[in-house]
């Protein structure tokens, strides 16, 4: 990998990786329309700890108060009904759907799940139900000409049912063309929580998955020897520096706008996808042999 490639692959997982377009996707689709090699599902477990440590920093004030009445709790009788200590058991709760399919799935991740045509399908699929729930959050907090608007749930009202539907959304995005963010929003939404308290979860939710996942590539790429560290690293940092700023203009751009402008890029790319495979013009396992 050249560093000019790991620039702009670093790029797109910072510009994508908090936006319901799915990151491992666009790295996957980079590669092919560039006639890159795949970068791979390790160099994206990598470079998404620096877009995690976006997140980390972005809701460290949450992560810290979360953290404290966590551990305070397991020795501490009267904290376990504290809100703050709740949620760092949700979020361990959330964790473990994607880690046991992560693990059993590994092969198909790291295999047949590149394949740009299930690709294409799971953007098109995906965008499709972000559309209803959208439009379904929409309708209930804005209200209809005859009927009161319904009181959408927020985090304080998140339980481990919730918590684990959102769990397993999120081990969808195993799945190139599935979005972390895009699942778990969507999962949140129809569950009837408020846009901004499912993508405050899906957030907290990827961090033990995300750093849990680039730590095991990590290990294996290190004992492996298959990965350029330079680029790699390179990569990294640049998804971390254009993540925080995503993060940031994305947490208050859905306190007001629709996901629409998602919906409709996800379903247009995905048919532009199936085209192009049609056409002969981008072979669905481009860029998937070497690298």
């Amino acid at each position: 990998m050249s560093w000019f490639e790991s620039f702009i692959l670093g790029l797109v997982q910072g510009l994508t990786e908090f936006l319901p377009i799915s990151s491992s996707a666009h790295l996957r689709l980079m590669a092919a329309f560039a006639d890159w090699h795949d970068p791979g599902a390790a160099f994206t477990a990598i470079t998404q700890i620096g877009t995690e440590t976006a997140v980390l920093i972005y809701f460290r004030k949450d992560i810290a108060r979360i953290v404290s009445a966590w551990c305070r709790s397991l020795f501490d009788k009267s904290m376990r009904g504290d809100h703050d200590a709740k949620m760092g058991w949700l979020v361990i709760v959330g964790s473990i759907p994607i880690g046991v399919l992560g693990v059993t799935l590994k092969d198909q991740i790291e295999g047949p799940f590149r394949d740009l045509r299930l690709t294409a399908t799971t953007l098109i699929v995906m965008g499709i139900v972000l559309g209803i729930a959208d439009r379904l959050a929409a309708r209930d907090e804005d209200g209809g000409r005859h009927r009161a608007v319904r009181e959408r749930k927020t985090l304080a009202d998140l339980g481990v049912r919730d918590g684990l539907i959102y769990g397993f959304c999120q081990a969808m995005a195993l799945v190139p063309g599935v979005s972390r963010s895009g699942a778990t929003i969507s999962g949140g939404l129809l569950m009837g929580y408020t846009r901004e308290a499912a993508a405050r979860y899906s957030f907290l939710l990827a961090i033990p998955a995300v750093l849990a996942s680039g730590a095991f590539e990590l290990k294996d790429a290190t004992e492996g020897g298959h990965i350029s560290w330079g680029p790699t690293i390179f990569a990294t940092v640049i998804a971390f520096v254009v993540g925080y700023a995503v993060i940031a203009w994305f947490m208050k751009y859905i306190t007001t706008k629709s996901f629409m402008p998602f919906v409709i890029y996800r379903i247009v790319l995905g048919i532009l996808l199936f085209v192009l495979i049609g056409a002969g013009v981008l072979s669905p396992h481009a860029a998937e042999s070497a690298g």
